[in-house]
């Protein structure tokens, strides 16, 4: 390989999987703390208005926010708020979660827009966040050899 290539393709390696590291931990720990201590609730799965929303895997969920939720700071916000959840992207929509349906959720009472699927709600949460993370890990690596074996 030639080593202007070699460097390239190093560099955009180690740049993507380092970048994929970085938003797999933020999004993890963002999750985590949202369901710790977050505000459960109970969301009602909404039917797509548009052909594109239909493509996404992650539900549209309708939920209420209370005035009194959050306290001095909050964020303002009561009433009804339409929100997808973060960190749930399976290839296709699981049936349970038809429009109707109810699910169970925990909310960012400072921003009610951060919604995470309850702990229960969710099969298997670590092994895609284990799959995303050997990626990302993996595509560090094969970078940083890159760039060492240019570096010879």
């Amino acid at each position: 390989m030639d080593t202007t290539t070699a460097t390239v393709s190093g560099l955009v390696l180690a740049l993507f999987g380092g970048v994929l590291l970085l938003w797999c931990a933020a999004e993890v720990r963002l999750r985590h703390r949202v369901r710790r201590r977050g505000v459960a609730a109970v969301a009602t799965v909404v039917a797509e208005d548009d052909a594109h929303g239909q493509l996404d895997s992650a539900p549209l969920l309708s939920f209420s926010v209370p005035p009194s939720v959050g306290g001095a700071g909050a964020c303002g916000i009561a009433g009804p708020v339409l929100a997808r959840p973060r960190g749930h992207t399976p290839l296709r929509r699981p049936g349970r979660f038809a429009p109707g349906a109810s699910v169970r959720i925990c909310y960012d009472p400072r921003r009610p827009g951060r919604v995470v699927l309850a702990a229960g709600e969710i099969a298997r949460p670590a092994v895609t966040d284990l799959l995303w993370s050997t990626l990302g890990a993996a595509c560090l690596a094969a970078g940083a050899g890159l760039l060492a074996a240019v570096g010879r």
